[in-house]
C-alpha cells in the first residue's frame, strides 16, 4: 500500500480538528505585540493561553536587548554543532548561571526542551536499565521513554505506593549492571499539581535510583528564589537531574538539565540532539542570560503573577466553577460534557466576550469531561481578570445544561 494513501485514512486523536478547526481551534493566529491584550481574528481578546507566566516577554528592556545583541552577533553566529565548532564563552556563562540560579554543580544548554529532554532520557539509560514514570507525564518524557532501550513501568498519578511497587519490581529484576531512573515533574502541565518530589526523594533511603524532574512549569516561578518546585519543596538536593526550559517563564527557545559534573560531561558527548545539531544562537544564549538576571533580580514578578493566580482561582470558585487544586499559577477548570461544550465555551468566550481561553477534551482528559486551562500572568491586571470572570459567568448557563454535578467532577 502507498504510504501517502495510508496516511489519508490514519486516524488522528485530534480528529478533523486538525483540518475542519485549523485557525480556529488548532493552529489559532493570536497577533499583535505579546501579552495579556492580544487580536484573534481581528477582533481584541484578553489571552489566557499563553505561558510567558512573569510577563518578560513584553519587557521593553528585553525587547531592545534582543535587537542589540541581534546587531552584534547575528542570528547565524555560532555555526555548527557546539561539539564541533558551535561553543562560545556565552553558552558557558549562561551553563554557570543557570546552575547557580538552581542550586546544582553543573548544568548543561539544550536547544529545545522537547528534544532535549528525549534525548536525555534516551542516553541515560541502556538496555539494562529500568526507566519508572508517572502516568500524566508530558509528551516529551513519553517519547523519551519509546526511544529509550531500557525496559519501562508506569505509575498512577502521585501515587508513591504504586510507585514503590514499580520499584520493588524493578530491583528484584535488576543485574548487577542494571539501574533504576524515576521522571516525574515538578508541576503537572494540565492539571497545576505538584509532583510528590520530596516523598520520592524520600524513598532513596530504601531504593537505589536516581531521579529526574522535569520542571518546565515550576522553572522561574516556584520557589522564594524561582529556582523550582525541588527548592519549594525543600527537595532540591534530592533532585538528581534537574530539567529546565526557557519556553514558559524565560518565553525563549532553549532549555537545560542541571546536575552532577559526571553526568553533564557524559551528556555532552551522548545526548543525540545536541551532538549532532546545531548551536543555539548567540542573540538567543545572550538574551537568556539578561533574562534569567532579570528574573532572580525582581521577585515582584513572581509575586504579582501569583497574586493574580489566587484572585482568578478564587473568583472562578466564587461563581461556582470546578477548580482543580492547583499548587502552580496553572488554573484548570474541570467540568462534565462533550468535545461540542469544549468547541462552545471557546467559541462564546472568543467571540461574545473577547476573552481567548483554550479547552481540551477527550483523549487528553477522561471522555466526558472538558477541562478548561488557563495561565495567568504577572502583566495580567484586575481588569483584566474583572472581565474574564464575569464573561465565565455569563457562559454559566450553557455550562449547566451540559453538567452533571455529581461524583465524577468532585473526584
Amino acid at each position: 500500500m502507498d504510504l501517502f494513501d495510508k496516511l489519508e485514512n490514519r486516524n488522528s486523536p485530534l480528529g478533523s480538528f486538525t483540518s475542519d478547526g485549523y485557525g480556529y481551534y488548532t493552529f489559532p493566529k493570536l497577533e499583535g505585540p505579546l501579552g495579556p491584550d492580544m487580536k484573534f481574528n481581528g477582533k481584541d481578546v484578553i489571552v489566557w493561553s499563553i505561558n510567558d507566566y512573569l510577563g518578560i516577554g513584553a519587557n521593553e528592556h528585553i525587547k531592545q536587548f534582543d535587537v542589540e545583541a541581534t546587531r552584534k552577533y547575528s542570528l547565524s553566529a555560532p555555526m555548527g554543532a557546539r561539539l564541533m565548532t558551535g561553543n562560545s564563552d556565552e553558552h558557558e556563562a549562561l551553563e554557570r548561571e543557570l546552575a547557580d540560579f538552581v542550586h546544582k554543580p553543573e548544568a548543561l544548554l539544550l536547544n529545545y526542551g522537547y528534544q532535549g529532554i528525549m534525548s536525555v532520557i534516551h542516553c541515560l539509560v541502556d538496555r539494562n536499565d529500568f526507566l519508572i514514570y508517572d502516568e500524566l507525564s508530558h509528551a516529551c518524557i513519553v517519547d523519551g521513554k519509546q526511544l529509550a532501550m531500557s525496559e519501562s513501568f508506569v505509575y498512577k498519578h502521585n501515587d508513591m505506593e504504586g510507585l514503590e511497587k514499580q520499584l520493588i519490581r524493578a530491583t528484584a529484576r535488576s543485574k548487577p549492571n542494571s539501574s533504576i531512573l524515576v521522571v516525574t515533574e515538578g508541576v503537572f502541565g494540565m492539571t497545576g499539581d505538584l509532583g510528590k518530589l520530596k516523598e520520592i526523594v524520600a524513598l532513596k533511603e530504601k531504593y537505589n535510583f536516581r531521579l529526574l524532574v522535569d520542571d518546565a512549569h515550576g522553572f522561574g516561578t516556584l520557589g522564594e528564589d524561582g529556582s523550582g518546585a525541588g527548592t519549594l519543596l525543600g527537595c532540591q538536593d534530592g533532585v538528581d537531574i534537574y530539567f529546565g526550559t526557557f519556553a514558559k517563564a524565560v518565553a525563549l527557545i532553549g532549555a537545560f538539565v542541571a546536575t552532577e559534573p559526571r553526568v553533564k560531561e557524559f551528556l555532552k558527548a551522548n545526548a543525540r540532539s545536541q551532538i549532532f545539531a546545531k548551536s543555539l544562537p548567540l542573540p538567543i544564549v545572550a538574551t537568556a542570560r539578561e533574562r534569567i538576571k532579570l528574573i532572580r533580580e525582581n521577585p515582584q514578578w513572581r509575586k504579582k503573577l501569583w497574586e493574580n493566580a489566587l484572585k482568578l482561582r478564587e473568583g472562578l470558585s466564587k461563581i461556582g466553577y470546578n477548580v482543580l487544586p492547583s499548587e502552580s499559577p496553572v488554573t484548570p477548570v474541570l467540568t462534565e460534557g462533550s468535545t461540542k461544550l469544549c468547541t462552545t465555551i471557546m467559541r462564546e468566550m472568543r467571540e461574545k466576550h473577547g476573552v481567548f481561553v483554550s479547552g481540551v477534551s477527550y483523549p487528553v482528559v477522561p471522555k466526558g469531561m472538558v477541562l478548561i486551562r488557563l495561565i495567568p500572568m504577572a502583566s495580567h491586571t484586575d481588569e483584566h481578570i474583572e472581565k474574564t470572570l464575569e464573561a465565565f459567568k455569563a457562559i454559566k448557563p450553557i455550562v449547566h445544561q451540559n453538567q452533571n454535578l455529581g461524583e465524577k467532577i468532585s473526584a
